[in-house]
């Protein structure tokens, strides 16, 4: 393979690198967390297998994220004794506090306005699966394949963990011409400008 064909080669290749999605894709979907003292934890269960006890706090957050480490905790009031405050222990049942933060606008599904934020104490048997609290203070819900919640409280009214691309995320949508963007075209001028640059520099050592 001659010099010029394989500058041609690599340049060939940062060329349709640079034209790759710059954005990796998200999902958007409820995210389940458990609340220890003043910290949230993604669960490591889903509500429908998680048996909460007596006292605890969990919460829902609606948003975009790629994974659970990128997930966005619940906002708000996490507190057992202000969200249970006013809800009296009984024989045989638990209190459970759920926080319930529906998300932003920048994370709805097209044509859908996100509830308020809210918290609820739900008064379970002691047995009760957190899906099963949800389930008494915040129908109705809906689930997917594989048990994934789809929607606390009627939210959202379409959709169960579907693929979005990264950007939307923060922006509530995606770019109008769904084409690349402005930093990615000018980079794309660039590995030109050098194929070219390098094509002539090869040129002259030859007539050299």
């Amino acid at each position: 393979m001659t010099r010029r064909a394989v500058v041609l080669s690599l340049l060939t290749g940062l060329f349709l690198a640079a034209m790759s999605p710059a954005h990796a894709a998200g999902y958007r979907y409820w995210s389940f967390w458990d609340r220890t003292g003043t910290t949230w934890t993604y669960a490591t269960q889903g509500p429908s297998t998680a048996v909460p006890s007596d006292g605890d706090v969990q919460g829902f957050r609606f948003a975009v994220s790629k994974d659970s480490a990128s997930a966005v905790t619940p906002r708000g009031t996490a507190s057992f004794g202000t969200i249970c405050a006013n809800t009296p222990a009984l024989d045989g049942h638990k209190r459970l506090a759920l926080v319930l933060d529906f998300g932003t606008p920048a994370d709805a599904p097209p044509g859908e306005v996100p509830p308020s934020r809210r918290t609820e104490c739900a008064s379970v048997p002691r047995d009760a699966t957190t899906a099963e609290a949800l389930a008494a203070v915040a129908k109705p819900l809906r689930y997917g394949s594989n048990a994934l919640l789809c929607a606390i409280a009627g939210y959202p009214e379409a959709g169960c963990g579907e693929q979005v691309a990264q950007e939307e995320a923060g922006s509530g949508k995606s770019r109008p011409d769904g084409g690349p963007s402005v930093g990615l075209l000018a980079g794309s001028a660039a590995i030109v400008a050098l194929g070219a640059a390098a094509v002539w520099q090869a040129r002259r050592r030859r007539r050299g």
